[in-house]
């Protein structure tokens, strides 16, 4: 009977002992091939599937040693919101399993950032989502007309729609989930903007707002200058003076313009040509970031009519058209 006694004590401390190393084991830097490795986890993916991935992608431990960490460590949490998420994961040297479990319980995926710049048009949006590492290009084959139905704005045109930002993605993320974030944020930017905006504008709308915005944007050569350069086109929409914006002619000339605004393009009409029509024209010419909406819908308090680039990046205000001819032949022609 003691000999028995003996022998269970001997298993429980055996078994005591193996837990012990086990949970030991869980805090200890896990091995790798390399500095840092990669796994995929799979959509619907089991722990068992996950554990056998971080072994494939070059993490050295038996997988069902891996798998019964995760298996048991997941069950003792008590916790019905912590399982793995898919995806595209990384391991680094030091990191130790109760880490890597912790990782994809939590979902920190591999994540990657693309930059949409202000002043972009759509055309150069599209284009940086090509060349974007690791996104998925969903919206390669889909006009732009289709993009906008997929985003839920159907009948919309895209241009100015999306707000200029750096997009952080999970790797193998839909290029149009990094549209649709940009698209929410140009929205709630836009909302704000025309919530705040001054009285008195000659604009309609928020969409209007965002066409002036687009125009402001490509106009300003140093970031002071937005507010009255906003101011001097407000005048203008007053008035009824057309807007005569070189930006806005060359977007409509689009891949036609070889970099060289010729007197023919001024007067050749298309929709966005400001010199043949009167009005904002019927779109964005491109994206505006945060200032330029703002100073769209709160412009400076100036009577200027005229501005022309001083070749330093700043701008020439000027209230009459001899005061105007007087600053381009300064600045543009280099005469006094």
């Amino acid at each position: 009977m003691r000999r028995i006694f003996q022998f269970l004590l001997l298993l429980v401390v055996l078994a005591l002992a193996g837990i012990g190393a086990f949970w030991w084991w869980s805090d200890q830097p896990l091995s790798l091939t390399a500095e840092k490795v990669e796994m995929a986890v799979p959509p619907g993916a089991s722990l068992r599937t996950a554990a056998r991935k971080a072994v494939d992608g070059g993490v050295r431990a038996p997988a069902d040693l891996l798998y019964a960490y995760f298996r048991i460590a997941n069950s003792l949490a008590n916790d019905q919101t912590r399982t793995i998420k898919p995806g595209d994961y990384e391991v680094t040297r030091g990191m130790t399993p109760r880490a890597l479990l912790d990782k994809l319980n939590r979902g920190d995926r591999i994540v990657l950032a693309l930059t949409l710049v202000e002043g972009w048009n759509f055309r150069q949006v599209r284009d940086a989502l090509a060349k974007a590492d690791y996104l998925r290009p969903d919206t390669r084959d889909m006009s732009p007309d289709d993009i906008m139905k997929a985003l839920g704005k159907p009948g919309v045109h895209p241009e100015g729609r999306f707000f200029p930002d750096t997009y952080n993605y999970a790797k193998n993320s839909s290029d149009l989930a990094v549209l649709r974030q940009s698209m929410q944020l140009m929205d709630k930017r836009l909302e704000a903007a025309w919530e705040a905006r001054a009285p008195g504008l000659p604009l309609k709308s928020a969409d209007e707002a965002l066409v002036l915005a687009s125009i402001v944007e490509k106009e300003t050569g140093q970031a002071a200058d937005r507010p009255e350069i906003a101011g001097v086109f407000i005048n203008r929409l007053k008035i009824g003076m057309r807007l005569q914006t070189d930006p806005s002619v060359i977007y409509g000339l689009g891949e036609k313009f070889d970099g060289n605004l010729r007197r023919a393009d001024l007067t050749t009409d298309t929709p966005w040509n400001t010199y043949t029509r009167v009005g904002l024209p019927p779109t964005p010419i491109s994206m505006p970031g945060r200032a330029s909406l703002i100073a769209a819908v709160q412009p400076a308090a100036t009577r200027s009519l005229y501005f022309v680039a001083r070749g330093d990046g700043s701008s020439h205000f000027s209230g009459s058209l001899d005061e105007h001819n007087r600053a381009v032949n300064k600045y543009q022609r280099g005469s006094k």
